[in-house]
């Protein structure tokens, strides 16, 4: 059995962002609207009124600060709320492809490698922008890989599931390597009219590369030591769009195929779930939580990521044991902890050990025990 590495990482950043403030403002306005066009039904006691947001409820909520997205003018148009994003022809790329073909290609240059060194493309993300042709098929070509791809749906999880993935086919001889590609257009199944969840979410892509450790040649390496996955059903987090919801009767009503959660419920019940799946994994790898340098969690949420790290550790989390990206980036799903891991790894040295842990709906959770090689 080989040893595998994680040898190249790759982002790509929507060129717009979005600050509270201006979520904010559209947000309000339409709640202003919303509150004049019904100001009857409220009157007589029928309707509640809408409640305004605040960009001091989304940072001491959550920790966001602001949001990259593909469009910026869709969501903030109080008629539309939702990105405008161009239907392009079957013989173009994707938004999705062409969002991993440019976190893809900076993996494998980070990698020294290029398409003709890869067998396998896993797109795993929360959302795919289509059924079939699998987006990872559509991404192989543009790349121009031999080989094969296929999609992967474990929610905000999915990186850290495709991953494992990704590593049992380089362990197991049946790849020389593996891209595993999270395409996260969070904005596109966001209620941007629900005070609880309007704020979340961000747009980006991320990429890795999985090797064989011998012979690797990138400009970090780290090897992985272990990977686990866990899942437990749970409706506290869902989104019910699907191929089916035409044909349902009666319909479903517009906002009930749109992201939804029960945050609070979230909260309780998954601190604990990764909190252990860590400490265990660690445990059962014969490290010490307090000899890990580094934590690449999801995120989601500031205040989950501190009390997991202060679980696992048995103490606060300094925030380079737990770098956040949340504040710039938002909850990215699947994204979020590559882009952690993207963007603060390169200070470790040969022979750190680290955790990237991703976990969100299903429940879903997988945590990926690294070393830096070089």
């Amino acid at each position: 059995m080989k040893k595998v590495a994680i040898t190249g990482s790759g982002l790509f950043t929507p060129d717009e962002s979005i600050s509270n403030d201006e979520l904010v403002a559209s947000f309000n306005a339409h709640v202003e609207r919303h509150n004049r066009q019904n100001a009857a039904a409220v009157a007589a006691g029928t309707a509640e009124p809408l409640q305004p947001s605040s960009s001091e409820f989304i940072v001491k909520a959550s920790g966001i600060k602001a949001r990259y997205v593909v469009d910026k003018s869709g969501i903030l148009d109080v008629d539309r709320m939702r990105p405008r994003v161009r239907t392009r022809g079957n013989d173009e790329p994707s938004l999705m492809c062409e969002m991993g073909l440019a976190a893809a290609n900076e993996a494998l240059r980070r990698a020294g490698r290029s398409a003709a060194d890869v067998d396998g493309v896993i797109v795993a993300c929360s959302n795919m922008q289509r059924p079939y042709p699998a987006m990872a098929v559509e991404l192989q070509h543009y790349l121009g890989v031999r080989g094969y791809g296929y999609d992967m749906n474990v929610a905000c999880a999915s990186a850290a599931f495709g991953i494992q993935a990704a590593a049992d086919a380089v362990r197991q001889g049946s790849a020389r390597a593996v891209l595993v590609v999270s395409p996260e257009i969070c904005s596109g199944h966001l209620n941007f009219r629900n005070r609880d969840c309007h704020f979340i979410f961000g747009d980006a892509c991320t990429a890795v590369l999985v090797e064989a450790l011998d012979g690797a040649r990138g400009e970090a390496v780290f090897e992985v030591l272990g990977t686990r996955l866990q899942t437990q059903f749970s409706n506290n987090i869902r989104n019910n769009f699907g191929f089916l919801n035409p044909a349902e009767v009666p319909p479903r009503a517009w906002d009930d195929v749109l992201f939804a959660q029960e945050g609070r419920k979230v909260f309780k019940e998954v601190v604990p779930l990764v909190s252990e799946m860590i400490v265990n994994h660690l445990a059962d790898l014969g490290i010490q939580a307090g000899s890990v340098k580094r934590f690449w969690l999801h995120q989601a949420n500031l205040a989950m990521n501190q009390l997991i790290g202060k679980r696992v550790l048995g103490r606060e989390a300094t925030p380079q044991e737990s770098p956040t990206i949340l504040d710039e980036y938002a909850n990215t799903s699947s994204a979020g902890s590559v882009i952690a891991f993207h963007k603060h790894h390169r200070d470790l040295a040969a022979g750190d050990v680290a955790v990237l842990c991703a976990f969100g709906a299903g429940y879903s959770a997988g945590s990926v025990v690294m070393r830096k090689a070089n």
